[in-house]
């Protein structure tokens, strides 16, 4: 998409680069394969750019295209996990919009060792592609957070044998 085009309809242009709060759902399906590990593991994408880690949802035209990174919100309730995976293609931020979260790097050899820091509104966190993460809202309200991955159309991530995921299946 050229903006500097002549003749372009801006207003089209624009429309077509908007993705409103009122037009984004809470899916709390594309991950609910997770709460086969446990509840705690239970959260929900809200997808504006791209569909980030979570699978497929070429059919859901309100998410706008990405071309180079996707954007979403992820919504975690009070005690709840988002389990040690492993993005290995692509780097991934988190941005804290509400709540506190704890967030963890895991040791690649070994991810019983840890390093975590709190983080809280307009924290931030970037994570290097290759190393493994986790996420536990350690708040007493639910976190909201931004998920940026830095590719159009990252890789599904991988769930180290450390992680309580480890040889859960998507079906």
């Amino acid at each position: 998409m050229s903006t500097a085009a002549t003749g372009t309809d801006l207003d089209a242009l624009i429309d077509s680069c908007i993705a409103s709060r009122e037009s984004r759902d809470e899916d709390w399906d594309t991950l609910a394969f997770q709460a086969k590990a446990g509840e705690e593991f239970r959260r929900a994408q809200i997808r504006y750019i791209g569909s980030g880690a979570t699978g497929h949802h070429e059919g859901d035209n309100r998410i706008l295209p990405s071309e180079h990174f996707t954007f979403s919100n992820m919504r975690l309730p009070v005690g709840g996990i988002g389990p040690e995976h492993t993005h290995h293609d692509v780097e991934e931020v988190f941005f804290v919009l509400e709540g506190t979260l704890e967030v963890a790097v895991h040791d690649v050899e070994d991810g019983t060792k840890t390093a975590s820091r709190r983080l809280g509104y307009r924290d931030l966190i970037r994570v290097p592609a290759g190393v493994p993460r986790s996420l536990h809202n350690v708040g007493d309200t639910d976190a909201l957070f931004c998920v940026v991955i830095g590719t159009q159309k990252p890789q599904l991530p991988t769930y180290p044998t450390t992680s309580p995921m480890h040889g859960v299946t998507r079906d």
